[in-house]
């Protein structure tokens, strides 16, 4: 196991560790035993119908090797060369340039890409961007990404119920451990560290599934180049998308550099780009 690989492992550990704590600080032991529950349900949920969501959210359209040859065609040679079942192929009509790949396992995958996409980059550069996203499907890594985003979810919604349990007396209640106190904290610390866990879960994915992709299609440039032009190109044509899913996208697909991207799940392009071109001349 790697180090990106431990510090994903550690990571959730720590976000289920969050999520049962904070059910733990609203309502002693009970709490915690209902958050574990819940915690349990949201797994359930997210191992058999993500992705079925995240393709009809961004209305992705299933393609046959009739209707994209090139894009059918890369894909498979992607999917022999890494010793992987033939994933699902997808194309999204949107302007905004992105991919992302999706589903529980390896032999229930798809890969998804953009129009805005396939027009800009060239076929070595599109070939890098799917290498990419089929190391996520060997590495698992959307089934951890969603789990992550789930959790982190769950865990603010905690929140808003400590921020009521407190409007409404909750502090006072004997199975509450640390009382007013502990709910104020949770109401502040709890969706912070939330969201930063699954940063870190998401970014060391993110830079895992670069370095295999390179190894895959066998270019680290044409991996470098293209996220350098989606990049630009998201700059340009930001696309709407739920900021529930935007760390299972290639790219963070919003516009802009403001305080809220701080807080992306992907890693600064700059480095990505930096750590390819290494390995190209390594």
């Amino acid at each position: 196991m790697n180090l990106n690989s431990m510090k994903t492992v550690f990571f959730m550990i720590l976000l289920m560790v969050l999520f049962i704590g904070l059910g733990g600080i609203l309502a002693g032991r009970t709490g915690m035993i209902i958050a574990f529950v819940i915690a349990m349900g949201i797994n359930f949920f997210t191992y058999w119908f993500s992705d079925k969501m995240v393709l009809k959210m961004y209305k992705a359209k299933p393609v046959t090797e009739n209707e994209a040859p090139e894009l059918y065609s890369i894909v498979q040679r992607l999917a022999t060369k890494g010793q992987l079942p033939m994933p699902k192929v997808y194309i999204i009509q949107n302007p905004s340039p992105n991919a992302f790949a999706t589903g529980r396992n390896p032999k229930h995958a798809a890969v998804a890409v953009t129009t805005g996409l396939k027009e800009l980059l060239t076929a070595d550069e599109l070939e890098g961007v799917l290498a990419h996203e089929m190391a996520h499907v060997h590495g698992r890594d959307i089934l951890i990404g969603t789990f992550a985003a789930t959790v982190a979810g769950a865990i603010m919604m905690l929140a808003d119920w400590a921020q009521w349990a407190l409007i409404f007396g909750g502090g006072d209640d004997e199975n509450n451990p640390l009382g007013i106190a502990g709910i104020i904290i949770a109401m502040i610390v709890a969706p912070l560290a939330a969201m930063m866990v699954q940063m870190a879960i998401s970014r060391s994915r993110e830079y895992l599934a670069d370095q295999k992709g390179a190894n895959l299609c066998g270019n680290p440039h044409a991996l470098a180049n293209a996220l350098r032009k989606i990049s630009a190109g998201v700059q340009k044509a930001p696309m709407k998308a739920n900021a529930a899913t935007t760390h299972m996208l290639i790219m963070n697909p919003l516009k802009g550099k403001n305080l809220a991207n701080l807080f992306s799940t992907h890693p600064p392009v700059e480095e990505r780009i930096k750590r390819l071109e290494n390995m190209a001349y390594a």
